[in-house]
Formats: structure tokens, sequence, C-alpha cells
């Protein structure tokens, strides 16, 4: 048995069996039913729906097919069928999960299971049910081994699980906080199931921690408080190490960027370094940087009032990194990653950075601010600069919330890719199809370059108005920065908050990226060996 710790549900306890579900005692039943059948078995469809795989003590309707069919269920549907029998007069529920056929992509039919198992997690707050006992499907139906499998099951039960609730003082309103489930399978599946569902439990927390981050108000989430947070998370760990900036220090290392846009606020701004050492000789070296504005008002160039509140997940890329970095300790990859997370907080005031200043960032490189909210650049500026200043790196990634272009672009379920990168850019494409957040390359041409020149300064902080792109004319901006690197730019902004239409999210924060650098780094030895060439 695992016991998961998670943020907004305390407990979920995992249990893996060899027993048939029809002998196990549980509020509810979860089966997984494919369009083609099994695998092995072409009736297993029919199988999952007979009487045979139930509870012999549970009083269930004659024809479970014809009932589910009345309501629209089918397997492939994406739909979850929910029948209610009876146990000694109290209600037991059957529940029908349909899978994608085999002829659907692979990356599609393991989005679909996850999707599956989060409306199971929704049923159960409905129900009031918290005891689970899951037949899981044959693991070639999803086109994964019985290692992922057990890891998308419970990281995709940690996630729907997941409540930003620490603030509402009813307790009727607070979803139930305790699962208990059991994962049936052969008893030589065992050992492979019970890596997957600790991979599973580690990723799970760390999206979920991600997402407590990004959901608490900024007076709560300031910069040094961040800061504090990040420090806590990675105290204790065997191979992580971190260092704190404050803002004497940043102003030393000669930071303007990230000092200017913390200018107008009362809180300080952070800079803080985590490097992961790994045991393996010679492993490559991974470098993140993570874009943390706890919020973002747009400073003097301020933005509209109308979903404002939101900007408190401006802090999205750092919250990112800095459970992924939670998460590898634990994991221990092949790599050794160095992590950088600029923070600050972005408000207009008398000391305020202001339109038409020139900064002068880690690297030298000065910048023409024509536009005080966009001042996400600025920070991972100075961030990128550094560390490809202080580190020998095979390859360096940053996430940021950075625009509102991007956002409108690609929508809320692809964050924008940008780099020149092909090796690279291949890598983090197969992580997110992977891991579930998804990416999509934006056309990263030197035509674009010329928009971010600035008649006063090495580059200017906002693109000219007839080159359009922001998105990309901001990843320009960036590559002042990076030196000869192989690097890659995330535009997160559409992803990390209020996406619809995905079981495993609730309205508010999402953890994007974390799930996708996981996965980079633990198949980064397997996928790319220690290089990836310079594409020009």
């Amino acid at each position: 048995m695992w016991v998961v710790q998670v943020y907004g549900v305390p407990m979920v306890q995992v249990t893996i069996t060899n027993k048939p579900v029809r002998e196990l005692r549980a509020e509810g039943y979860v089966f997984f039913v494919s369009p083609d059948g099994g695998h092995h078995d072409p009736t297993s469809a029919e199988v999952a729906l007979s009487r045979a795989v139930i509870p012999a003590d549970v009083q269930v309707p004659t024809d479970i097919g014809a009932l589910l069919k009345k309501t629209g269920w089918r397997a492939g549907s994406g739909t979850v069928g929910e029948v209610m029998g009876l146990r000694d007069g109290k209600p037991v529920y059957l529940f029908y999960v349909g899978l994608a056929a085999a002829s659907v992509d692979k990356a599609d039919r393991i989005e679909f299971y996850r999707c599956g198992i989060a409306k199971i997690v929704r049923l159960c707050e409905r129900l009031k049910i918290t005891q689970l006992a899951l037949d899981l499907p044959d693991p070639v139906l999803l086109g994964v081994d019985e290692c992922d499998c057990g890891k998308e099951t419970v990281a995709t039960i940690i996630m729907a699980s997941y409540q930003f609730n620490q603030f509402i003082t009813d307790p009727a309103r607070h979803l139930p906080q305790e699962y208990e489930l059991t994962l049936s399978v052969s008893e030589p599946l065992h050992e492979a199931l019970q890596v997957g569902v600790e991979y599973g439990q580690r990723i799970g927390h760390a999206v979920n921690q991600a997402r407590q981050w990004c959901d608490l108000p900024a007076d709560t989430l300031t910069p040094v408080e961040f800061g504090k947070c990040i420090q806590s998370v990675v105290h204790g760990h065997d191979g992580l190490t971190c260092q704190l900036f404050n803002r004497k220090e940043i102003e030393a290392l000669g930071m303007e960027g990230l000092a200017g846009v913390a200018k107008g606020s009362q809180h300080e701004p952070r800079f803080v370094v985590i490097e992961y050492a790994s045991p393996h000789p010679n492993a490559p070296r991974i470098g993140l940087v993570g874009k943390g504005v706890t919020f973002d008002s747009g400073g003097l160039s301020i933005k509209p009032s109308a979903c404002m509140d939101e900007m408190k997940d401006d802090m999205a890329g750092a919250a990112a990194v800095a459970a992924t970095m939670q998460a590898i300790a634990h994991l221990k990859p092949h790599v050794n990653v160095v992590a950088c997370m600029a923070i600050a907080e972005n408000l207009p005031s008398g000391t305020a950075m202001k339109p038409g200043d020139i900064l002068r960032h880690y690297n030298g490189v000065t910048s023409e601010v024509k536009n005080t909210d966009a001042e996400g650049r600025l920070i991972i500026a100075d961030a990128l600069a550094y560390i490809v200043d202080k580190y020998k790196l095979n390859a360096l990634v940053d996430l940021a919330t950075l625009t509102g272009a991007c956002s409108h672009a690609l929508g809320p379920f692809f964050a924008g890719i940008m780099t020149k990168n092909h090796g690279l850019q291949e890598q983090l494409l197969r992580a997110g199809r992977t891991s579930g957040d998804w990416l999509w390359p934006l056309p990263f041409h030197d035509n674009y370059k010329p928009a971010v020149a600035s008649d006063v300064a090495d580059v200017c902080n906002i693109g000219k108005s007839q080159y359009r792109a922001g998105a990309i004319t901001a990843g320009f901006f960036l590559e002042h920065f990076v030196g000869d690197v192989p690097w890659a730019h995330l535009d997160i902004a559409g992803v990390s908050f209020n996406v619809p239409d995905k079981a495993y999210f609730r309205p508010g924060a999402t953890g994007f990226g974390v799930r996708l650098l996981i996965e980079l780094l633990m198949r980064w030895h397997h996928e790319n060996g220690n290089t990836i060439e310079k594409r020009g």
C-alpha cells in the first residue's frame, strides 16, 4: 500500500492485488471497455459488461449493456457509464469507462484514458463514495506497458482530486478527502505496476504543488514568500541544493530586468537557483528557467480590470520548474539539472519602472522598455543570461506565461514552442505528447528578428506593430540572452489557468509543464544521449 499526500486531498491509499475485482469489497467498481474488444480476448468487452465480473453479493440489473445503451453510453465515446446496484440494502456503483479504439493515435488513447479516470473521480465526489476497485485494462489497449498504465492511473486520480479549498470555511463545501484505491492485476505484473504507481504519485503530487502555488492569492504568495516556499520544498532532498538571492544581491549581479520589474512593489524580488546532481558520471546538464511574476498588474502600462484576478497565475512557469525539481529528487533521472526562477511583482507606483526606461541585463545587453506589461521577458532575460554564463549546458528550456498572443493563437490546449534546434524541438514535442502537456511549434524564423530592434538600445521589449506575431517576437527578444546553447522557449500563457473540457482539471491552475519536464528529463538519457545538434 502507498499513501499519497496531496494538496487539497490529504490521503489517497493505493493497494495492488491479484484478486479479481469480483472478490473485492468496495463502494464503487471500475471497468474499462474497449470498442475493439481485448487484445488477447475479443469478447472482453462483453465480459466487462457481464454478471461474471461483478461481486456475487451485489444485486444489479439483469442486462447492464442494454441499460447503458439507453443512457447513450458506448465504448469509444468518451463517456462513463454508471449503474447502481445494492449490497445489504446500500448503494454500490458500477462504472464503465469507454476506451478509445486501437486505430486512435497512442497519445490520444492515453488522454482518453486520463479523462475517463478523472470522470470517475467526479462521479465519486457527487455520490460521496471513497472506496474504489479498479479492474485495470490490458496496457496493450492503451499502447503502453504496465508501468506506464500504473503511472497514468495514479497521477490522474491525484490530479483530478486536487481542491483549492483552504480559504473555504464551510466544511460542507469540501469534497471527499480520502480515497482508497485497489488496483486488480495478475501477480506477474505487480512489480512493474508498483514502479508505475510510485512514479505517478510523484508526478501527481508535483503537479498539484504547482497548482496550489498558482492558486494562492497574491497577497499570500508574495515574491519573498514564494522564495521561502521553494526553499522549504527542496530542503532535505538528497542531490538538491538551493541558492536564494535577495534584492541587493540581484542588483549586485547586474540583473536590472528583474530589479526593474520589482521597483513598483513593496515586496522584494527573489532569484532562486536549484541544482540536481545526478549520481551518474558524465551525465549531461539541462537548464530550466521559469517566469515567476506573483502578480502582474501591467505596471504603469496597466492591464484592463477584466480578468486581472487571474494574474496571480503569472508565476506558473516558475511554479512548474520548482515542482519538477522536487519530483526529480525522488525519480533521479540520468541528467544533471539546473533550475533558475526569477520572481517579482509588477505593480504601478511612484517608484515603478516607466515606459522609455533602458535596462542593462546580466550579460550587458540593454533593453528599451516601451511597455511595462511586457515584463516577463525582462526577468527571464536575466535568468537566461545567468544560467548560460554560470553553467555548461547541453540544452536549455524556459517556461513562461508570456503573451496573450500565444493564448489567442493556440487556445487552452497547446503551449507554443519556439526554437531553432530541431533535435530539442522533437524531444519536447514527444515529451508533450506522452505526458499530456501538449506543445505546438510556432515559426521561429529570422524574418521576425527585426521586430525587436531598438533605436536607443540593443533590443526593445515589444515588437514593432507591423510584424504582429507577439509570441514569436517575444521569443526573439529572449534569443539575445542564450548565446549558442540549444534553447527552446515555451509560452504557456493559454494553458496554465482555467482550461476547459479536461476532467482532471478544475477552474484555476493546471500545473502545466510539470508532466512535460519530468517526461523530458526522465527520457533524456534513453532517447537523446548526451548531445543535441545545433541547427541554425
